[in-house]
Order: structure tokens, then C-alpha cells, then sequence
């Protein structure tokens, strides 16, 4: 996402801000999972939160043009493509929980995100960025973005039915489309896909994403263009971007060829769903226990045990609602493929931390950055940062 870097690169904070294996044993984790104390409820306290962020969600950023702000103070006039779909995500996750009331919005979202498709270029792909109203989509189309996405889209796809189920699939090839024709995957650096299309980085997120996207198309349509693709970006992503010393992927090169060598908590938690669709669409068990090798190689690194949470980067140790709780996410999934309960103990543990750290008690909005013990804490509240935790915690309300 393009505003990781406005955290990571100070200096740029204002311009990046606006644009299942069977028949093998479980893993051992590397480090001692947090313990479980959760008292039973009869209804999840995951999902009470879960609700309760959709209600500040609504109160505070969504619009009357079914479009949400990108946060509650300073940047109120603006509309982010990767903020709109990660609402559409948790809205997606209250579905797939069984709680079909929250289609309504999820499908007008949808509707909206149709201002921000490029009418101009005959391949489409989203702009970034938008006026509440859908108008002004215009400038830079990030990869990334649109990866995401189409990702969201298909998550759509599995809890619809009948035009809209069809609807969703069409329009996350669409984004595939855009991505494969863009021009934006080339010989330098041996390939992979740039960031965007200025092309200033080429990322783990960027084609971790991509490929998540191409898997999960592949196993629908079973188009082998999709699947071709996958393999070329796998094959990019673990002889460029694979760190063996940690087992881990790193940030990017830049388009000097420069290393960036900081290893991102929600990088690996792509890549580490990314493995499961490869898995999956490949029908390789082998990348069933390359994910759990993520999972534990993370645990390792990414994981403070002192405070149960998953830091931003090796770099920055802080933490954020949505790039750290992408961890849970993977988890869970990982979870469900292996049925491993200590990666649900991880799920939980980082997700206590940052309702401990980052939930407002009284609004129950979500700050959006602050140290591991909720030192220097911003007082924004970023749309995409609830969204991702009303996804998260939905997915978690599923087990504990």
C-alpha cells in the first residue's frame, strides 16, 4: 500500500499519505505461543468489537455516497481506493461469519468504486484516490491497490450469489487485466511488478499481492494465463526477495537498484497466504509447510513476546492496526488450513495488543500508530486501520 512508506520514509509522509496439507505432523513454533485466557461469551467479544468498530466506522468516515473518508480530521475530503475495499474486506468477513446485513453496504461500496475505475485507458485499473463523490479519480494507478483489490473483490465473490457473485469476478479479472497489460512488470531487476506507475520500487507487498490475485483467479477459472503468471511472480519473489538468513522476504529495490532490506510484518503476512493459494492451486503440499515456515520464521522475528504483538517493521518497532494486524489474518488462515491452535493464540494475542494500545475505549475507533507500549500515539483515525480490525476480529470471532 503506498502509505506504508509515508511511515517508513518520514520525510515523504504528506505525498505517500495521499496516493490445507494432510497425512504430516504440525509444526513445533519456535517461540512459546501467548496463553489463552479468554473467559467464554456467549456471543464473541471479537465480534462485539467487531460491531462496534463498524459503528464508528459509520458514524465517522462513511459518506452519503456509500464512499468513506480516509480518516476523521485531516484529510476528511478524500476518498483512497485501498481504504474503500479493505471497508468492502470487513464488510466481506461479517458475511462470511453469517451476518448477511452487512451486504448492503459492501455492495453499494462497490457500486461507488466504479468512479474510480480509468475510463480513459481501454485496459481500466483504479486511480488511487478520489473525492468522497467519486469525482477527480485521476493521476497514479498503484499495482498494489488494485491487487488488493481484486482480492477483495473475489472474497465478495465466495459470500454473494447470482449478479453480484458474477459481478465481483468480473470486475476482480478486470483489475488482473489492468495489472498484466500495464507494462509495469519488465527485465529490470530480473523482473516482478513495480509499485505503480511511475515506478519508483519494485516490493514484496506489491507482488505478493499480485500473486495472491493470479492464484485465486486461477483456482475459479482455472485460466492457465492466471496460473503462468503466478509461477513467474513466485519465482520472482523467492530469488529477489527471500532473505535465507531469516527466512523471511524483505521490503524492495528501488529503481536504482538499491536494497531496502527491512523486513515488514505484513509483507511476510502476504506472502505466507500467498503460499496457502499456492497450495491450494497448485495442489503442492510443500507450500502448505513453506507458509508454516513463514509463520514460525515471523514468530522469530516479527513477534515482541514482551508485549504479545507483531511490530511494523524490524526497522520501526510501533505498532499499526492494519499493517500488524494482517498478521492475524494470515494466522487464522493458517489455522484453518492446518489446524494448528497455536497460530490462533498468535491471531489473539496481537490482537488484544493493539485493542490494549491502539482502541479509543469511549469512541472505539482505532489510533493509528504508536510505540509497543502506547508511547507517542498518533490522534488520527485512519478509515482503512478500523476497517482491518473490524475484518480481523470478525475472523477471529469464528474460534475464540
Amino acid at each position: 500500500m503506498k502509505t506504508r512508506n509515508v511511515f517508513v520514509l518520514l520525510a515523504s509522509i504528506i505525498v505517500l499519505l495521499s496516493s490445507c496439507g494432510k497425512g504430516k505432523d504440525t509444526p513445533v513454533p519456535l517461540t512459546t505461543p501467548p496463553v489463552d485466557t479468554t473467559p467464554v461469551h456467549l456471543v464473541s467479544v471479537y465480534l462485539t468489537k467487531a460491531r462496534e468498530t463498524n459503528d464508528f466506522i459509520n458514524s465517522n468516515l462513511l459518506t452519503s455516497y456509500n464512499s468513506y473518508r480516509v480518516n476523521t480530521s485531516t484529510n476528511t475530503n478524500s476518498a483512497f481506493e485501498w481504504y474503500n475495499v479493505s471497508q468492502i474486506y470487513a464488510d466481506a468477513a461479517m458475511i462470511e461469519i453469517g451476518d448477511s446485513s452487512y451486504l448492503k453496504s459492501m455492495d453499494a461500496t462497490f457500486k461507488w468504486m466504479e468512479n474510480m475505475w480509468d475510463k480513459t485507458d481501454p485496459n481500466g485499473g483504479y486511480f488511487a484516490a478520489a473525492n468522497p463523490d467519486g469525482s477527480g479519480a485521476a493521476g497514479t494507478k498503484y499495482v498494489d491497490d488494485n491487487s488488493l483489490t481484486g482480492i477483495v473483490y473475489l472474497e465478495a465473490y465466495d459470500v454473494t450469489n447470482g449478479a453480484d457473485k458474477t459481478a465481483y469476478l468480473a470486475k476482480a479479472e478486470a483489475c488482473a487485466n489492468w495489472i498484466i497489460k500495464s507494462g509495469l512488470w519488465d527485465s529490470s531487476l530480473g523482473g516482478g511488478f513495480w509499485w505503480n506507475t511511475e515506478k519508483p520500487v519494485k516490493s514484496t507487498q506489491t507482488n505478493g499481492l499480485v500473486l495472491q490475485l493470479f492464484l485465486r483467479l486461477y483456482i475459479i477459472t482455472g485460466q492457465t494465463i492466471y496460473q503462468d503468471w503466478a509461477v513467474s511472480v513466485n519465482n520472482w519473489l523467492t530469488s529477489k526477495m527471500f532473505d535465507s538468513n531469516t527466512g523471511l522476504f524483505i521490503w524492495q529495490y528501488d529503481n536504482t537498484g538499491k536494497k531496502f532490506s527491512e523486513i515488514f510484518t505484513y509483507d511476510n503476512s502476504i506472502m505466507l497466504e500467498a503460499y496457502l493459494w499456492y497450495s491450494k492451486a497448485m495442489n503442492d503440499p510443500a507450500y502448505l509447510s513453506k507458509a508454516e515456515a513463514i509463520a514460525n520464521a515471523m514468530n522469530k522475528t516479527l513477534w515482541d513476546g514482551a508485549h504479545n504483538v507483531y511490530i511494523f517493521n524490524t526497522s520501526d518497532k510501533r505498532i499499526n492496526p492494519a499493517w500488524c494486524g494482517w498478521a492475524s489474518q494470515a494466522m487464522i488462515r493458517l489455522y484453518e488450513a492446518d489446524k494448528n491452535t497455536s497460530w490462533l493464540a498468535y491471531a489473539k494475542g496481537n490482537i488484544d495488543a493493539i485493542n490494549t494500545v491502539l482502541r479509543d475505549p469511549n469512541s472505539h475507533g482505532y489510533y493509528q500508530f504508536a510505540g509497543l507500549d502506547g508511547a507517542g500515539r498518533y490522534s488520527n483515525f485512519e478509515g482503512v486501520d478500523q476497517a482491518w480490525m473490524q475484518r480481523v476480529q470478525a475472523l477471529l470471532s469464528k474460534y475464540k
